[in-house]
C-alpha cells in the first residue's frame, strides 16, 4: 500500500529526494536477518541512498512515521525518495528496487497478477505469522 505524505513537516534527511528509509522490527530475528542482508549487499555495491531504522527501541524513528510501535511491527514500512509511505509488499518492492541486484525481483513482484498474489501472501500469511511469533516470544 502506498500513502502520500506531507514532506514539508518531516525530517529533511528522510525527504531529501536522496534516501529511501526502511523501518523494520530489529527484535524479530527473521526481519533483522533479511534487512541486514539487504544492507550488506547495498553497502558492498556502493549504494549510499538507503537508511535502515530499527523501530524496536528507536522512538525517534516511530515519531518520524507518526505510528505506534505495534503498527510498524505488523508490517514493513518504507518512505521512498519522493516522501511516499509504502507498507507490506509495496515496501518490499521499494527496497528491492533500491538494492543493487534486486531490481529484477521488484519487477516480477510488481506485475499485476504477481503483485496481487504476493500482497495476499504477505498480508494474510507472512506478516501475521511473524507478528504473532514475535509477540509470543516478547519481541
Amino acid at each position: 500500500m502506498v500513502h502520500t505524505r506531507d514532506a514539508s513537516t518531516e525530517d529533511p534527511a528522510i525527504n531529501s529526494g536522496q534516501t529511501l528509509t526502511t523501518y523494520y522490527n530489529g527484535a524479530c530475528p527473521v526481519c533483522r536477518t533479511e534487512i541486514r542482508h539487504y544492507e550488506k549487499v547495498a553497502t558492498a555495491r556502493g549504494s549510499k541512498n538507503l537508511v535502515w531504522r530499527d523501530i524496536a527501541n528507536d522512538d525517534a524513528a516511530l515519531a518520524e512515521l507518526g505510528l505506534d510501535r505495534e503498527a510498524v511491527k505488523r508490517r514493513l514500512h518504507v518512505i521512498d525518495t519522493d516522501g511516499r509511505l509504502h507498507t507490506g509488499i509495496d515496501a518490499m518492492i521499494a527496497v528491492w528496487r533500491s538494492v543493487p541486484g534486486y531490481g529484477w525481483l521488484a519487477t516480477i513482484v510488481s506485475l499485476p497478477l504477481m503483485h496481487g498474489c504476493a500482497a495476499r501472501v504477505y498480508d494474510h500469511l507472512v506478516a501475521p505469522a511473524l507478528y504473532g511469533w514475535n509477540r509470543r516470544n516478547g519481541r
